[in-house]
């Protein structure tokens, strides 16, 4: 799988089939080994220095193992000691296996095993590293540090009778280079929406467009998104977007149905700009459904009267009593809904708002007709209500509302007032045509807010453009903005040194662009902060430093260049990896990061992770600071962007030369060949575009750019293999 990943670059998308696996088999760490091949006239040996592990695998039930290392070749193998309870040992052992002659061919296979010693039963596995013994005739001494491996899974394929999981996984690494090399492809973007083309589908912008897939769409229009975000023209490239597509639009009915990029750049748009409004807006509603969990069903085919309370001592309720119950609630939440959301002028972000004023406008003269007079609604709230709205009330937790994912009841309760909203922001068209007849009972407060939804929608673009100022953005989040807030559970690395249940104390915290802060309580006047500016690492801890699980900690250092390590826990996984991942983008931009920490605590006079005795040892595991989970709030950075946009035209680039710069034979003179060829390496020329056809130039231009950062990747790829001479990570 790990290969498949690698080679196709979208990813992959497949079913795959579960099968038995043996906890041995699943392992992680790495070993630091120094191999090296001896020979003289009177023996040949293979040296091997097992220097040190980090990151074991706990195979026993204190959270730690008693790791050891026996290193294989043929029939000669030799052990280190054991090291008890770690799971970064340091070794610092030489092993030395004698050879005979007939032995140093090519094909043989070196092996270094990792082992839990148990003194009662088998030995639990860690890892491996095998690695061809052609390597070290080529470089006889090899040094660094190698992923350790599984064994080889011998279990036959179950053919899917234990199931099967759909995984959608892309590997997304890149080598990001210096601002100056992408300057070129931002010029070239920004020229598409400053100074838009006479030929509409002449311009760089079309041209990604031509060349993004469909499953990519979502990720190119993000990452376009944050660049022009970030150049402060995110309005103008939305109307660049939004024109195009309605004047490619004859029929009103289908404006903005499909998923094109204009309408993915809309819906990232409105995520990045408009998420903390729309916590304002439904955060309150959400959280009453939630509290209250409802048993609520219109549907008479799904409800189920075993699922609902007594209502008395004679009996249990009937299906009318569900259903009259169930509309009662359903009109209170949406009523709700609605009076929040059309209440909220204010509250909308002018950017957004300005942007929905240019969209009004561009419907409005190309669907001038009298029978089309609410299309210009139906454009806005297209995307207002069933866009931006309704999914959060879908999926409150993919839209941070929520921090757990709604049970089967509320779930039902979301879906049926999202499907109402569809119906608001549609402003009730589509009411009585559709198969849903028992949504019937909610028609009429649909009906009546189709005019008040149409007042809120003409006050959302009843704004001056001007009073947007766009300037560049480094972070999505403003300094005064809560990024997450929740209880957590802190213990400080200075405090007293009590046992492991009574260390952490309950907090209240809030993470903001500039400072993490925390109280007893959400209304306690008391805070305390830690500004974001000195934070230099945010890392998990092993669950055997405090015994205890979902333990992160964030390292800062202060004026004196004093290290300081606050431990915070988790209550689930998926808190933990929310907290981690935020902290790291709000602290993306930190020039003082950490290159290394240390996963364990120092207890007891010594670290619990590499039993080193000096507090300010250097960390024995590598940081991960620029490890987060990808979303719409990640911080802006341009050459990160750039660089996604970079790949998805490389990937597109024969495609773009074969529609603009291959001509036919007929008209493959030698003038038109020579100006196609100048624009492309102009050599400080004015290039003779006359003759080419709508589009050439611009493209000619974009593959220049691609060309040269196709070079500029494998100059630094070629230093890079320069610098690391002699070591060999496994892949």
């Amino acid at each position: 799988m790990d290969d498949a990943v690698c080679v196709v670059w979208s990813g992959l998308d497949s079913w795959l089939n579960l099968t038995r696996v043996d906890p041995d088999e699943e392992v992680q760490g790495e070993i630091h080994l120094s191999l090296e091949l001896l020979k003289d006239t009177e023996r040949i040996s293979l040296r091997c220095q097992v220097i040190e592990a980090r990151d074991l695998a706990p195979r026993d039930i204190s959270g730690t193992s008693d790791p050891f290392t026996r290193v294989i070749f043929n029939n000669h193998s030799a052990e280190t000691s054991i090291i008890k309870k770690t799971r970064f040992p340091h070794w610092g052992e030489t092993l030395e296996l004698e050879l005979d002659p007939e032995e140093l061919t090519e094909e043989g296979t070196f092996t270094v095993e990792v082992w839990d010693w148990d003194m009662v039963g088998k030995n639990d596995f860690l890892g491996k590293v095998e690695i061809p013994f052609a390597c070290l005739h080529k470089t006889p001494l090899l040094e660094g540090w190698f992923r350790l491996l599984p064994l080889g899974n011998n279990e036959v394929d179950a053919g899917g009778k234990l199931g099967a999981l759909r995984l959608k996984v892309r590997l997304v690494e890149d080598r990001i280079l210096p601002s100056v090399y992408y300057q070129p492809l931002i010029d070239l973007l920004v020229e598409s929406v400053i100074s838009p083309t006479e030929v509409e589908d002449s311009s760089a912008l079309t041209m990604l467009e031509e060349v993004t897939t469909v499953e990519s769409r979502q990720d190119v229009a993000m990452t376009l998104v944050k660049i022009y975000l970030g150049q402060g023209l995110v309005v103008p490239f939305l109307d660049y977007l939004n024109t195009r597509e309605v004047n490619h639009t004859t029929d009103p009915n289908t404006l903005f149905r499909s998923n094109s990029l204009a309408s993915k750049a809309m819906e990232q748009f409105m995520k990045a700009v408009g998420m903390l409004y729309l916590h304002e807006v439904l955060k309150p509603i959400i959280n009453r459904i939630f509290d209250e969990k409802k048993y609520i069903e219109l549907d008479p085919c799904k409800i189920d009267l075993n699922r609902t309370r007594r209502i008395s001592f004679k009996g249990g309720v009937s299906e009318a009593e569900v259903r009259d119950s169930s509309v009662e609630m359903l009109q209170s939440y949406l009523t709700s809904i609605i009076e929040s959301i059309v209440s909220s002028v204010d509250q909308c972000p002018p950017v957004m708002r300005v942007a929905f004023k240019q969209l009004h406008k561009r419907v409005e003269e190309q669907f001038s007709e009298p029978e089309n007079e609410d299309v210009k609604y139906l454009a806005i709230s297209g995307f207002f209500f069933l866009r931006f709205f309704a999914p959060a009330i879908l999926t409150p937790k993919l839209f941070q509302l929520r921090d757990q994912h709604a049970d089967t009841r509320t779930s039902r309760t979301l879906l049926l007032l999202a499907k109402a909203l569809q119906s608001v922001g549609n402003l009730g068209l589509q009411l009585g045509h559709g198969k849903e007849q028992w949504m019937a009972p909610l028609h009429p407060i649909i009906l009546r807010s189709v005019a008040t939804v149409k007042d809120l929608l003409d006050k959302l673009i009843d704004i001056d453009h001007d009073i947007v100022s766009e300037v560049p953005q480094r972070a999505v989040f403003m300094p005064s903005v809560t990024v997450k807030e929740g209880y957590l559970h802190k213990h400080k690395a200075e405090g007293p040194q009590l046992l492991s249940r009574f260390a952490f104390k309950k907090r209240y915290f809030w993470l903001t662009s500039e400072t993490l802060s925390y109280a007893k309580s959400p209304d306690w006047q008391v805070r305390s902060s830690i500004p974001i500016q000195c934070v230099c690492a945010v890392e998990r801890v092993d669950e055997n430093a405090f015994q205890q699980q979902n333990v992160m900690q964030v390292i800062t250092q202060d004026n004196d260049g004093q290290l300081h390590t606050m431990y915070i826990q988790c209550k689930n996984v998926n808190e933990l990896n929310q907290w981690l991942s935020a902290i790291r983008k709000v602290s993306i931009y930190n020039e003082r990061m950490l290159p290394s920490f240390h996963p364990g605590a120092h207890r007891s006079g010594k670290w619990t992770c590499c039993l080193q005795g000096d507090r300010a040892v250097t960390g024995c595991s590598r940081t991960h600071s620029a490890v987060t989970l990808g979303d719409w709030s990640d911080p802006l950075d341009p050459d990160v962007e750039t660089q996604t946009i970079y790949k998805q035209l490389l990937h597109g680039r024969d495609k773009l030369r074969k529609k603009y710069l291959e001509m036919p034979d007929a008209d493959q003179t030698p003038s038109n060949r020579e100006n196609i060829n100048s624009d492309i390496h102009p050599d400080g020329a004015e290039c003779n575009v006359q003759l080419l056809k709508p589009g050439q130039g611009v493209a000619a231009r974009l593959l220049g750019v691609i060309e040269d950062l196709e070079k500029a990747h494998a100059t630094f790829q070629r230093r890079e293999k320069e610098d690391a001479t002699g070591v060999i990570l496994n892949p």
